[in-house]
């Protein structure tokens, strides 16, 4: 298997892997205030060429990928990805995504997550799937709930972000609920 086989053409876009022309334009959407102020602090802001760059190396030579470029008229604007946790947890994996803002609104998500979870749970080892969306995030929570996922828990003010207590609203999907959409 080819990482170029990997690749799923949907009605509002393209997920890819992550290839190496993407590095301007993963730095020119990705370094936006509004994106950070909704993601983990490991993403960096301003989110430099060089960051692009190390994404894009790190992520384009995976068989089986757990990133892909979210493309629109052949520009990477976006990822979806996920990661499968250890330990106690190793049939857990959290699903995370983000969006250039000239795209939101588009129905990009709501088509990309679905078809990412079918991904993770036809090609991967996990009965769980979640995801962990920061307080007023209300786009993200839609996109979840319209994909299968229930909302499962608050943990109140467990996040920090721009110096500011947020809760976080966990979202799950099981592979046996899942079979069932």
């Amino acid at each position: 298997m080819t990482t170029t086989l990997v690749t799923f053409q949907l009605k509002t876009c393209r997920l890819r892997p992550w290839r190496e022309g993407d590095v301007e334009s993963l730095a020119r959407y990705a370094s936006n205030r509004l994106i950070w102020n909704n993601v983990r602090d490991f993403f960096p802001y301003p989110y430099t060429p060089r960051d692009a760059h190390s994404w894009v190396r790190s992520n384009k030579s995976y068989q089986q990928p757990n990133n892909l470029a979210i493309e629109v008229d052949g520009q990477a604007v976006g990822n979806i990805g996920f990661t499968v946790k250890d330990d106690i947890y190793r049939y857990n994996a959290e699903i995370g995504y983000w969006l250039g803002e000239p795209y939101w609104g588009r129905g990009i998500m709501s088509e990309a997550v679905p078809v990412m979870t079918d991904y993770i749970f036809g090609n991967f080892q996990v009965n769980r799937l979640f995801a962990c969306v920061l307080e007023g995030n209300i786009g993200s929570m839609k996109v979840l709930e319209s994909a299968g996922f229930r909302h499962e828990a608050i943990h109140k003010k467990a996040a920090v972000k721009n110096n500011q207590y947020l809760d976080e609203h966990i979202f799950a999907l099981l592979r046996s609920e899942f079979r069932g959409l």
